[in-house]
């Protein structure tokens, strides 16, 4: 018994060493400082600082040379602050807003694909659409068991068939996979159509897409769950010619689709303003003012570029 706790006993045995630790020797295996500076003007030569330690490693065994070990490379690295990614990386551009102006049909294309939900659990069918955004005509359609990028190109190839062989300025899309694959773009590239795609997690970037789908979803009639491929070609087969030829559309001055794709619609609202002259004249008192019939946008767009937009209010001044 020493009447003391053990680590007070060893302690006392090494007490703590005052002023500067000595410097622990090198050992016999340690480069030398101008081997060590060496290597670093080896790994930062311009043709070896895309590589990464291991690469350079083999290539100089390769070359009959040995430096050092890979680990001793990466350690020389970290001492001069060097120890990061050494390879280019992509640069990936911002996501830029999509600002599309249509002044007329086959100005701007937009499409997307939406899922129908099958009777065997799990199943989808794939609904493609292609929309022209100034008549909201459903250009072409398109259903599959997948979305994949040979189906794309397919898809695009006979809306512009579809269309008469007329081809749009623009053809907008989301960022799925189909949309992006590279063979789409070079399709489009080949066809002079100029891509657009919405932001990732935008929906509002594609709004007459999306718009349409849920006009599909939300008819009264629309099944919950079709049977197979051949029942739901057969519904959509119907709707889409009955949405382009008898569906008047809010957006469009409560005309037809194929109405103001084909021109005729304004020949069809001066017909509505002479019925509505007519009232007019008959009963002038049941009309607070002359009626006037509903008119067509002359532009239309996604994003508007000439819109403001409103900076948020600075933290300090949200709860007064």
């Amino acid at each position: 018994m020493t009447g003391r706790s053990p680590a007070t006993h060893y302690r006392r045995l090494k007490p703590p060493v005052q002023g500067p630790r000595p410097r622990r020797a090198s050992p016999p295996c340690a480069l030398t400082d101008a081997e060590r500076a060496a290597v670093l003007a080896l790994l930062n030569a311009e043709e070896n600082a895309d590589l990464a330690p291991a690469q350079l490693y083999a290539r100089e065994l390769d070359e009959g040379r040995y430096h050092c070990s890979v680990s001793t490379m990466y350690r020389i690295l970290r001492e001069h602050g060097q120890a990061g990614e050494r390879r280019r990386q992509a640069g990936h551009p911002a996501n830029v807003k999509p600002e599309l102006v249509a002044t007329g049909p086959n100005h701007v294309w937009s499409w997307d694909v939406t899922r129908l939900r099958s009777h065997a659990k799990g199943v989808y069918f794939h609904l493609y659409v292609m929309l022209d955004i100034y008549s909201r005509k459903a250009i072409c359609w398109r259903l599959a068991l997948s979305e994949n990028a040979v189906d794309a190109e397919e898809f695009i190839a006979a809306a512009i068939a579809a269309n008469g062989g007329i081809r749009p300025t623009y053809i907008h899309a989301d960022r799925g996979s189909a949309m992006t694959a590279g063979s789409v773009a070079d399709l489009m590239t080949r066809l002079a159509i100029t891509r657009s795609h919405s932001r990732p997690k935008t929906s509002n970037d594609n709004p007459y897409s999306e718009a349409q789908f849920r006009t599909l979803k939300y008819d009264p009639y629309f099944p919950e769950v079709f049977a197979d491929l051949a029942h739901a070609t057969e519904y959509v087969n119907a709707y889409l010619p009955h949405y382009n030829h008898a569906h008047r559309h809010s957006g469009i001055g409560w005309h037809t689709p194929a109405s103001v794709h084909h021109g005729t619609a304004e020949l069809i609202r001066d017909q509505r303003q002479l019925v509505l002259n007519a009232a007019y004249t008959a009963n002038p008192e049941r009309f607070a003012r002359r009626p006037t019939a509903p008119t067509i946008p002359e532009t239309v767009w996604i994003n508007d570029p000439n819109a403001i937009t409103r900076p948020p209010l600075p933290a300090h001044l949200r709860n007064n």
